[in-house]
């Protein structure tokens, strides 16, 4: 029984495992990664406008009070909305 005791005390004086890093944040995308430099031109039109536009892959309405994740996605294009229902930005992530 005793010599169970020393390597017991032996593990309680080893120093802990740091904890790992965290991921850093991703940098901004590149307007161009999604093709939001070439959609810059709906910046304050209605809403409505997105209707006639074409847009392969992954888009994303913000509207006011909505619940947006915090997840970046380099390729995908989002459109913000105002209170007016105009488009008031148009950016990647």
């Amino acid at each position: 029984m005793r010599y169970l005791i020393l390597p017991l005390l032996l593990a309680a004086c080893a120093p802990l495992a740091q904890a790992p890093a965290p991921a850093p944040t991703p940098a901004p995308a590149d307007p161009g990664t999604c093709g939001a430099d070439a959609r810059q031109h709906l910046v304050g039109a209605p809403v409505t406008a997105l209707e006639r536009e074409l847009i392969l892959g992954p888009v994303r309405i913000i509207r006011p009070g909505d619940a947006v994740t915090m997840d970046f996605r380099p390729d995908r294009i989002n459109f913000e909305i105002d209170a007016l229902e105009r488009i008031a930005r148009v950016y990647c992530g």
